[in-house]
């Protein structure tokens, strides 16, 4: 069977983002909503307090964790929001890389966002995700 998700790519848009502008979900296809992925051990502490690019990478592991109990994966995702607590473009910069690293060639539409804080203490980046599962497969 086909994949349920398309990604497209817009040539009338600039190439410079690392993502795809749009993405389809052609039925019969199951919607996976995962949480805000947030840097949290296995014992709920916050890892790696004040570095942007480990937190990146536990988030992106939590995240991975929670799609695969929902059935899905990474190259499911149809789109995703990386939040980072910082008003420094470079930090921003330093957690996209890690999120591009850890879904390679898959490159859902995604909208990168610096804020002011996040939930838990030392908390620097966070990532929700939507996934497409086919059904009946």
């Amino acid at each position: 069977m086909p994949d349920p998700v398309a990604l497209l790519h817009v040539p009338a848009l600039s190439d410079v983002a690392e993502y795809a502008y749009a993405a389809t979900v052609e039925p019969p296809a199951r919607l996976v909503f995962a949480a805000g992925a947030c840097p949290l051990d296995a014992e709920g502490r916050t890892v790696a307090p004040g570095d942007h690019a480990a937190q990146a990478r536990q988030v992106l592991t939590n995240l991975s964790t929670a799609l695969d109990t929902a059935g899905a994966r990474l190259a499911d995702v149809v789109k995703t929001t990386v939040y980072v607590a910082s008003s420094q473009q470079e930090d921003l910069v330093t957690v996209w890389e890690v999120v591009r690293d850890f879904f390679g060639d898959h490159d859902p539409p995604s909208t990168l966002l610096g804020v002011a804080v996040l939930g838990y203490t030392d908390q620097l980046v966070e990532v929700e995700a939507v996934a497409a599962v086919r059904t009946g497969a």
